[in-house]
């Protein structure tokens, strides 16, 4: 993530300065110790001269005072009563060597900056005091130049030295406030982009799993729908035509009866054979492309009517209008899967079908007045006839959010109803 890729080049650039900051911080005594001794040693050639044993001796002193604490034991920082011993000494010698000769003035400086490292609190602002004081020293010509009649310059300066030094210190205490919350900033970035990485490597192996799974289901839906449509269309249509044709086998020596049952068989072979094809490209039934829905279930009930000789009879209720394709493809499918297990199992004499428009439901009531059966009973599945249609039609039906429920016992004929939403053309079903 590019994300993380940002967070980590401020890491290491934020690294990056505070190491140079440290190794700068680190030797910067030596050098201003270096400046002070030479300066001071060179004195005498345009000044008076210089007490060469004291400054020696206190540059010497000076220098292993701040290698022993500030150099060779950096496991001794962490000690803040420690480091304030430290802080004194360094001052204690440092207005020794500037009492001597003003130029360690320049040394003087590393006093606001270990007075910053190595003091806590209200501390460090007394040590930019002290320091300043002894600057002042130095700014004012040294300590010769601190007389009766001229000793105000020295405070003056000591003051006016505290005062822009103190600015100059809160600031920098700000800035190093402000790069601690950077860098702790920082820290709970990496800690959020290392759990934001895990996070993703956790979806990225849920996502695989979903997209299998859902190639999965979709495998079985379309298996599903193929062995519904197969059923609607193939398989009704080929018990039709076996029908047809046993009864053109039956009434064999009455010509126009045995023309009448070949033409139906002829007929529901095309029939079959357009509607098998439409299910192979997932195109909806030809009597919907042609017809509106209650058109489509009465020319239906019609020709199914015609060939069974068998009183069948749609009414429509309520506000007929166009619904999702899938809503109209379900109820259509139920009145022939209906029809047709009327025309083998139900010897009935009428069938009425009603279908009903509600504002937010459809139903397809489909009733004959047959033999009957006890719905409880289990059918085995591996029939001839099937076993698949009142399942077909229920998983048919619950793929929209609808239901199916089905009325019947022996000798009181049968009852099955259809609800389903009535999701308008347009909508997502």
């Amino acid at each position: 993530m590019r994300v993380v890729g940002v967070e980590a080049e401020l890491r290491e650039e934020f690294d990056r300065w505070e190491r140079k900051e440290t190794a700068v911080l680190k030797v910067l005594p030596y050098p201003l110790l270096a400046v002070s001794v030479v300066f001071a040693l060179l004195q005498p050639l345009w000044d008076a001269p210089v007490h060469l044993p004291g400054l020696l001796g206190l540059s010497a002193l000076l220098t292993a005072w701040v290698l022993w604490f500030h150099t060779f034991r950096a496991d001794l920082h962490g000690n803040g009563p420690l480091m304030g011993v430290y802080y004194v000494g360094l001052v204690v010698l440092t207005a020794g060597l500037v009492l001597l000769t003003p130029w360690f003035g320049f040394f003087a400086f590393i006093g606001y900056v270990h007075a910053f490292q190595y003091l806590k609190g209200r501390w460090r602002y007394a040590g930019v005091a002290v320091t300043s004081a002894v600057s002042a020293v130095s700014y004012v010509g040294g300590a010769d130049n601190i007389t009766a009649d001229e000793w105000w310059k020295w405070p003056a300066v000591s003051v006016l030295t505290t005062v822009m030094a103190t600015a100059g210190f809160y600031a920098d205490v700000m800035s190093d406030r402000r790069n601690h919350r950077q860098k702790r900033a920082l820290a709970e970035l990496h800690r959020a982009n290392t759990e934001l990485e895990a996070a993703l490597a956790e979806n990225a192996g849920l996502h695989a799993q979903l997209l299998v799974r859902a190639r999965e289901a979709g495998v079985l839906d379309e298996r599903q729908r193929m062995a519904r449509e197969i059923h609607d269309t193939l398989a009704q249509g080929l018990a039709g035509i076996l029908t047809q044709l046993q009864a053109a086998e039956q009434a064999s020596d009455v010509p126009a009866v045995r023309h009448r049952h070949v033409a139906n068989a002829m007929d529901l072979a095309r029939e079959s054979l357009v509607e098998a094809r439409r299910t192979v490209h997932a195109v909806g039934p030809s009597a919907l492309a042609e017809a509106r829905l209650p058109d489509a279930i009465g020319d239906v009930a019609k020709r199914w009517s015609e060939v069974n000789r068998v009183e069948a009879v749609l009414t429509t209720t309520g506000d007929a209008r166009p619904m999702h394709t899938e809503v109209e493809v379900a109820l259509l499918r139920t009145a022939q899967e209906a029809l047709a297990n009327v025309a083998k199992h139900a010897r009935a004499g009428r069938v009425a079908l009603t279908l009903s428009y509600m504002e937010d439901l459809v139903t397809l009531d489909v009733l004959d007045d047959g033999v009957g059966f006890q719905p409880d009973t289990k059918r085995t599945g591996g029939s001839a006839d099937g076993g698949f249609g009142l399942a077909g039609m229920r998983q048919r039906v619950q793929r929209l959010a609808g239901r199916l429920d089905v009325e019947s016992e022996p000798g009181g004929g049968t009852a099955i109803t259809v609800t389903v939403p009535a999701i308008p053309v347009g909508s997502t079903s």
